[in-house]
């Protein structure tokens, strides 16, 4: 990064109360997303193996759909931000309304595409002949929410930018209750089976999108931001979002190729690299709860014209990422006696997983690093540079990844390679840290 000057204790004080306020209820509303597929589960798994089983097809589907489009978040949040900064609100939030609109017509286009497809789709990930038909049901109901699920993560992106991620969190926690309260519902009380399941999801995301609309028109109001799209400023939107696509893209062709090549090891490696994949992910929500801070940090200073600002809110969050990813990994290590039993029995799982398990700690703060200077760029708005730094890394870790069955090491060696492309994207992001390109200031970039 671009050496700053010593910056006084008090300034320091600040940036730690702004991240500590945006990142823990950020953390909050992360973590409540698993909890619907969660809470679902619990449910259905009531009804039969096979409900069960096509409900984990059709969620691995939906679930897949959200993680791509999770750029409607990512650029709203950058694109707002800047302009809070300016200290434009009005035209901070058309930009919000431009997201939303953005999303309703990618939902349109996705029930359009799912709704035929839905067998197809569901042969596609493997789903049995008996569990087939309940993931075909469940896929079609809840393609009717991905609308309200995609205005959800543009309207997030809003309030974030907005300086505002405890709505989120209120929303995120009221719409698990509901979601839960739902399910219940309609499976027994009115025993719509897995049919039921789906559409108390959906009325809860519908529930939840409205309750967003409904924050974002009154602030539309208050500050006379005009509601009607806008298509330079929807175009805008997409536009400022293919990059984030394609980092995204990326990131899932690593971990599914990951999966892939451990499925290649054998069923105790596939089962061991499932469960640390799992607690791998459960840490990425801490230290992507940094990042959502940093998104909205930076992208405020860069707004208001303060380059010296953002360059100091990023070393201070740097430190922070770091100082996280020592905890996590200590956790993790003082923690593997409790949680591999929690997964498994099988004493080969275990033992195939243990030594991963340990490269999984020891990279946190790696992991720490990325996930911070991540969130800075896309707060800046550079997500081209994302792009490309994504796809070298797919480059450099596809092919250590396919040689590891070839070459031996088993899930351990997999898991360096999974190491190796942290420290890539490590690399790559924190060369572009301190080339200082990042920093572009003005309510655009």
């Amino acid at each position: 990064m671009t050496q700053a000057p010593v910056r006084p204790r008090a300034d320091r004080r600040q940036h730690d109360r702004e991240i500590v306020m945006l990142a823990v209820p950020a953390f909050g509303a992360l973590v409540a997303e698993p909890l619907f597929v969660m809470a679902d589960s619990a449910i259905v798994g009531h009804l039969g193996t096979a409900q069960l089983a096509g409900l984990g097809v059709a969620s691995a589907l939906l679930m897949t759909a959200v993680s791509v489009f999770v750029f409607l978040a990512y650029a709203t949040t950058a694109a707002v931000a800047r302009r809070v900064g300016a200290g434009d609100l009005q035209a901070a939030i058309r930009q919000g309304m431009d997201g939303i609109w953005l999303a309703l017509l990618l939902g349109a286009v996705v029930i359009a595409v799912v709704l035929p497809t839905a067998p197809g789709l569901v042969d596609l990930f493997g789903a049995s002949d008996t569990a087939a038909p309940y993931a075909t049901t469940y896929l079609r109901i809840s393609a009717l929410g991905i609308p309200a699920m995609l205005v959800v993560l543009a309207a997030t992106g809003v309030l974030r930018g907005l300086q505002d991620t405890r709505t989120p969190l209120y929303v995120a926690i009221a719409g698990f209750v509901a979601n839960a309260v739902l399910n219940v519902g309609l499976v027994y009380g009115a025993d719509l089976g897995i049919a039921g399941s789906a559409w108390g999801t959906v009325i809860a995301q519908c529930g939840m999108a409205a309750v967003y609309l409904a924050v974002v028109l009154r602030g539309a109001r208050k500050h006379g931001a005009s509601l009607r799209p806008d298509s330079a400023g929807i175009r805008a939107s997409a536009q400022a979002g293919v990059p984030l696509l394609v980092r995204t893209l990326s990131l899932r062709a690593i971990l599914m190729i990951a999966t892939a090549v451990a499925a290649r090891l054998g069923d105790s490696d596939i089962a061991a690299h499932q469960i640390i994949l799992s607690l791998w992910s459960l840490l990425a929500f801490a230290l992507d709860a940094i990042a959502i801070a940093g998104q909205a940090i930076i992208g405020r200073y860069l707004g208001a014209g303060d380059a010296q600002g953002a360059r100091e809110a990023c070393r201070r969050m740097v430190e922070w990422g770091i100082a996280v990813g020592i905890v996590l990994g200590v956790l993790v290590v003082l923690a593997r006696p409790v949680f591999l039993p929690l997964f498994t029995s099988d004493s080969a799982v275990k033992d195939a997983a243990l030594p991963a398990l340990v490269l999984v700690a020891l990279s946190q703060p790696i992991c720490g690093i990325v996930f911070v200077l991540d969130g800075v760029l896309m707060g800046a708005g550079d997500g081209p540079y994302l792009a490309w730094a994504m796809l070298l890394t797919l480059v450099v870790f596809t092919p250590a990844a396919l040689l590891v069955p070839v070459l031996g090491g088993g899930l351990t060696a997999l898991w360096a390679t999974m190491t190796l492309m942290m420290t890539v994207r490590m690399l790559t992001l924190w060369l572009r840290s301190r080339s200082g390109r990042w920093v572009v200031t003005g309510a655009t970039r």
